[in-house]
């Protein structure tokens, strides 16, 4: 008996062998809940769906948008080493504040040379008018000498017709009244080049000219002296130093208007078809996570970004693509932002095409 015990079952044994099936019983409770789960689901899905489709058509957003800024680029407007540094980049200035001084010695100079110019001018302008002063009284002198000339010529025609006097004295009498006659041209052409000499009025080109430099000189020497065009903050000011050398048109430095920021979202162009200026916006800015900026639109760009590119798309050609087009919108804050808005900060725009669809 213990025997057969020990010994090992065959396959056919196996094969013979009753299969017992094993029943899995699933609590009541868990069947419910998947039922309720079946049916909840898609009702959530659905009523989703629908608060999507009908709010939708609400508002728009974008992620494409920046702050921007007003930053205008600083140049001198002469050209020479700057001398003195006032500010540097973070520098806090207002509008007519020195930021820079250029060495003004070669402009000082410059004006100082228009100045001689102008008093040699005027100098010569003096000249003239003693001149043609002059030629009056020569006028008179000769219209005087004129007159006893042509007297004795009276005298020697009469004495000529009695016969007390020669012709040869007669001739010498006409020769004398026709010199004279000519000194009194020449005196009146003097006078008249004289006064031609000298504008009408007493405004000298001669002196207008000279005063023009003087202007320009003391101009330049002005600029030397290089300020702030308006209120804002000092950056990109890594070349302004001392010794180096400032050249016209070249921005030394860059200030950034910080009163003025607003948003440029760059909208699809299938979103702008409702926008309109005046609606209300919401700003939110990567920098400070979790809070929002109430603004409005302030304007709607003329064209899309595409056609204010360096190289806009030529789209007459076989190769063209259709490419969603972006339109610029300027969305401008409500107030005074509580934060700084750094230009360039990355934000997510949202316009609302009505007051009841904003939260």
């Amino acid at each position: 008996m213990n025997k057969m015990a020990t010994e090992p079952m065959t396959g056919s044994a196996t094969e013979d062998a009753p299969k017992v099936r094993r029943t899995v019983r699933v609590p009541k409770n868990f069947a419910s809940a998947r039922t309720i789960l079946l049916l909840i689901v898609p009702a959530l899905l659905i009523l989703g769906g629908a608060y999507y489709w009908l709010t939708s058509g609400g508002s728009v957003s974008t992620d494409d948008a920046q702050v921007k800024q007003d930053i205008v680029s600083v140049s001198p407007q002469v050209t020479g080493p700057i001398q003195q540094v006032f500010v540097r980049n973070g520098s806090q200035v207002k509008r007519g504040q020195l930021l820079y001084r250029i060495d003004p010695a070669p402009f000082r100079v410059a004006l100082e040379q228009a100045q001689a110019q102008l008093a040699n001018a005027r100098l010569q302008t003096t000249q003239l008018q003693t001149q043609a002063a002059g030629t009056g009284a020569d006028i008179v002198g000769e219209q005087a000498n004129l007159a006893i000339k042509r007297n004795a010529l009276g005298r020697q025609q009469a004495l000529l017709k009695q016969g007390f006097t020669t012709r040869a004295d007669y001739e010498d009498a006409l020769n004398e009244v026709k010199t004279a006659e000519q000194d009194l041209a020449d005196a009146r052409a003097r006078a008249a080049n004289a006064h031609a000499a000298l504008a009408p009025g007493g405004d000298q080109p001669q002196i207008a000219q000279a005063q023009a430099a003087v202007d320009k000189a003391r101009l330049d020497l002005e600029r030397t002296q290089v300020r702030a065009p308006m209120d804002g903050v000092v950056e990109n000011a890594d070349n302004l130093q001392i010794g180096q050398m400032a050249v016209t048109g070249v921005g030394m430095l860059s200030l950034v208007h910080s009163q003025t920021a607003w948003v440029e979202a760059n909208f699809k162009e299938k979103d702008v078809g409702k926008m309109v200026p005046g609606q209300k916006a919401r700003i939110e800015v990567d920098a400070y996570p979790g809070q929002k900026f109430d603004a409005h639109v302030q304007s709607i760009g003329a064209g899309t970004g595409s056609e204010f590119s360096l190289l806009p798309a030529q789209n007459a050609n076989g190769n063209w693509v259709k490419v969603t087009q972006r339109v610029p919108v300027r969305i401008a804050f409500d107030g005074h932002p509580a934060k700084p808005m750094i230009a360039g900060l990355s934000v997510d725009a949202t316009v609302y095409f009505d007051d009841s669809s904003k939260k």
